[in-house]
């Protein structure tokens, strides 16, 4: 029996995972939201809504990597067409990073939630739509169809969520001390600069999709 070959690592799909991932979760960013809708509690349950978002959130997006493809073909859409479809949505949020909406959305949506009394602050806002947002599915699923299958890209993918949620929890207990570090100038800074890169990664999806779509 011949032993099998493994191909090159694919480190183009890693870091293309690592940095659409984390530029549209944005941990950093989801730390005034976070402060927000976990103002007035305890540290102990401030650490335990930290940690059942992450536990959510991560199952939000590995569930999207691993069964979006098979649910676009249930549903007849084409990749390409949820590639443009994806980018076009990616777009619209680095745009409002860029311009500097984002977190001002995200900090209104957190107190909407503390005057409403919701009651499990970590599956709404933090969770849905805040992590695992339209914008963080449709990359999951976005870059599990471009992994075509393979089993060490998928892997890899599913690696990178687990990181960014953990990365996440990491601010999150942090959240307090980070507030006070960056300010709010240095807040302001870093998300322009990630809606910059994650608009440019909307346009090359948006490409390949249009690529793919006019080739086929």
């Amino acid at each position: 029996m011949a032993p099998m070959v493994l191909g090159p690592f694919p480190f183009e799909f890693l870091i293309s995972a690592l940095v659409t991932i984390l530029v549209v979760v944005d941990p950093v960013g989801l730390v005034p939201a976070f402060l927000a809708v976990s103002h007035g509690l305890p540290e102990k349950s401030r650490r335990h809504v930290a940690l059942r978002a992450c536990l959510i959130a991560t199952a939000i997006l590995a569930g999207s990597a691993l069964i979006g493809d098979w649910l676009l073909r249930a549903l007849s859409i084409s990749l390409p067409a949820f590639r443009i479809a994806g980018g076009l949505l990616l777009f619209s949020i680095a745009s409002e990073m860029v311009f500097g909406l984002r977190v001002t959305r995200q900090t209104e949506a957190a107190e909407q939630a503390i005057e409403e009394r919701v009651r499990n602050i970590a599956a709404f806002p933090l969770a849905i739509p805040l992590m695992a947002g339209p914008g963080a599915i449709t990359a999951s699923v976005l870059l599990s169809g471009r992994s075509g299958g393979d089993p060490i890209k998928l892997g890899l993918l599913l690696a990178v969520i687990a990181a960014i949620m953990l990365l996440c929890f990491g601010v999150f207990l942090i959240a307090t001390r980070l507030g006070k570090l960056l300010g709010s100038t240095a807040s302001m800074v870093l998300s322009r600069l990630l809606g910059v890169l994650l608009a440019a990664l909307a346009v090359q999806f948006v490409i390949d999709g249009v690529r793919v779509a006019i080739a086929g």
